[in-house]
């Protein structure tokens, strides 16, 4: 019989190892829905920021070049989505869809263009080592909590710090103040001097940007294995539009929604193990269907968006002039 203390580590610990890269993508777009845009291109900009940031990492054999693609390429997306809605006015709802069938069109045509040429991530051994679990002296040796928590590769501990940063950023700079304000009403920002067409186009890089690093994250973790059939985002985009609602809008409670999102999406990979290690109270786990499981996440998610349609709005941290485009000659 398994270890079941080593049991429930290791499941706690792929919690975490899995599903940062919702994190990244839920920051992300957290940033943009502040400035007053709603971007349904997760899924493909953390598509276009995985491949590139990846081809790039390997060929400069640098985690921080693969880092700064990603960022970049993805960043390239939040631009388009500028243009298109911020500048020539286009329905958001739609420049979002497209975005993401572009992104995953192009993360296709490039993989499968490379061909034979395709790069493994064992040949970069920058990659690797990132990738590679960092123990935080002392908290690393705590008993179960230790290892699921403190004993991960560098991008799990940049993705909760980059999500603490934006809090602050929103909640404690005069420019964060400026960047909500043009979200909940734009022609009163635009009247006391912001300039919210800057502000729009700016966070709209930056938060695609965010979700490109989640892209990243999951190529090294499908070990920047390509396959013509399945992209590496694998839906996660789509969850991460979902988390936002969850977080209420904060990327703080961001990680706590990764974690509760996470559980589910690791029960279908641990079901078994738990299941023959706790028989007497988790031993129905091995009875449920594997196509259950696969569709939990998903089952979640339309479980936030249903109940998050019939909350009250008081208190929610939407902002008000989410989705819509702002005229300023209508000011």
């Amino acid at each position: 019989m398994s270890d079941p203390i080593n049991v429930l580590t290791l499941f706690l610990f792929n919690i975490v190892l899995v599903n940062i890269p919702l994190l990244y993508g839920t920051v992300g777009e957290i940033v943009v829905e502040k400035s007053g845009s709603l971007d349904l291109g997760v899924e493909g900009t953390m598509a276009v920021g995985a491949i590139f940031g990846y081809l790039a990492g390997c060929a400069a054999n640098s985690l921080a070049v693969g880092l700064l693609v990603s960022f970049l390429t993805a960043g390239l997306c939040g631009l388009l989505f500028a243009v298109l809605t911020v500048s020539l006015q286009a329905n958001q709802n739609v420049t979002g869809l497209t975005i993401t069938t572009f992104g995953l069109g192009l993360y296709f045509f490039v993989g499968k263009g490379m061909g034979e040429r395709w790069p493994a991530m064992t040949s970069s051994s920058s990659l690797v080592g990132g990738y590679a679990a960092l123990e935080i002296p002392g908290l690393s040796k705590l008993p179960v909590i230790g290892k699921a928590l403190f004993s991960h590769n560098m991008l799990v501990y940049l993705g909760v710090t980059m999500a603490v940063l934006v809090w602050w950023y929103l909640n404690c700079t005069k420019t964060g103040l400026r960047l909500r304000a043009v979200g909940e009403n734009p022609g009163a920002a635009d009247s006391v001097g912001v300039n919210t067409l800057l502000y729009k186009y700016v966070h709209l890089i930056l938060g695609s940007g965010i979700m490109g690093l989640g892209g990243f994250y999951m190529a090294l973790y499908m070990s920047g294995s390509f396959e013509g059939s399945n992209c590496w985002i694998n839906g996660y985009g789509w969850i991460a539009i979902a988390l936002v609602i969850f977080a209420n809008w904060n990327p703080v409670l961001a990680v706590l929604g990764t974690l509760v999102f996470g559980f589910f999406n690791t029960l279908q990979i641990y079901s078994g193990a738990l299941a023959g290690t706790f028989p007497g109270a988790l031993g129905w786990l091995s009875t449920v269907p594997a196509q259950l499981y696969k569709a939990l996440p998903f089952i979640i998610t339309a479980i936030v968006l249903i109940a998050s349609s019939v909350r009250e709005k008081e208190g929610s941290g939407q902002p008000a002039a989410l989705g819509l485009n702002y005229f300023r000659e209508e000011r």
